[in-house]
């Protein structure tokens, strides 16, 4: 019996001339090939976002939206909820209205939501909220916010505790001088227009075709912005974990576990 021919993953996304050490940089890298962000990038787990959304949620924002890899799960979560979603990137949300056509969409950021006050049952942020001016962001989404309202902000994290995951996590990693201050940091709170935090976490794993951890590692902002010759040897060192480790080496599907930490609050 002939082995099926595995898919064959998107072209990693091309080299920026920006800083790759510059927090301004690194959030303005993600224009670039979107498509690409859009096939490798993680989801979320449905039970996570039903755990974020408030019950009854008549209308959800999804900010710094990007190519709707949270949207998705919360237009799925939420069956006949007005999803909205709003990012800084044209791009980002030219392939999110592609792929899920009923989402409203409006360019903008997490310091000035283009959005009326009190109009929205839920914010939630996937991915994103370390990018924000965050005194900035929580006032503006307790603006929008109806009262009683829930602001959720979720991060996937892959799974270190495996051994090739955090080979993997340290090739990406490496000489990243952000990385500490621009990886997944918890918040301790909102301020006060919100309740104190509520935490969770979800246990999943992606599958991805073989060769698609390259890809993945090339949407990263720190990869993006690295001048070529850098990105190339950490590209290349990418190729070569996962030839050469015996969790990766000769599968056709890669089993990329995550967990994903949840946190909500209630606007006051």
């Amino acid at each position: 019996m002939t082995s099926p021919t595995p898919p064959t993953p998107p072209s990693a996304p091309a080299p920026s001339p920006h800083d790759p050490h510059d927090h301004a940089d690194r959030a303005a890298s993600f224009d670039r090939d979107a498509d690409v962000y859009a096939q490798v990038r993680p989801s979320y787990p449905r039970e996570t976002v039903e755990w974020l959304l408030p019950a009854g949620a008549r209308r959800v924002l999804d900010l710094a939206a990007g190519t709707g890899k949270l949207t998705e799960v919360v237009v799925a979560a939420a069956p006949g909820a007005d999803v909205v979603a709003v990012d800084p990137s044209l791009p980002m949300l030219g392939e999110l209205a592609a792929r899920l056509p009923g989402v409203t969409t409006h360019q903008g950021t997490a310091e000035r939501i283009p959005l009326p006050s009190a109009s929205v049952d839920a914010v939630l942020v996937g991915q994103a909220w370390h990018w924000f001016d965050t005194d900035a962001a929580a006032a503006e989404v307790a603006r929008v916010l109806r009262p009683g309202g829930t602001l959720g902000v979720v991060w996937n994290d892959r799974d270190a505790e495996v051994d090739w995951v955090a080979r993997f996590g340290e090739i990406l990693h490496r000489g990243d001088r952000l990385e500490p201050a621009a990886g997944h940091v918890p918040p301790a709170g909102f301020g006060d227009g919100f309740t104190s935090v509520e935490a969770a976490t979800f246990r999943w794993t992606d599958r991805l075709p073989a060769g698609a951890l390259r890809v993945l590692a090339g949407t990263r902002s720190y990869l993006l912005t690295l001048p070529d010759d850098e990105r190339a040897a950490l590209l290349a060192d990418v190729d070569a974990l996962e030839a050469t480790h015996p969790a990766l080496a000769g599968r056709a599907e890669i089993d990329l576990p995550y967990v994903t930490s949840a946190y909500r609050a209630r606007r006051r």
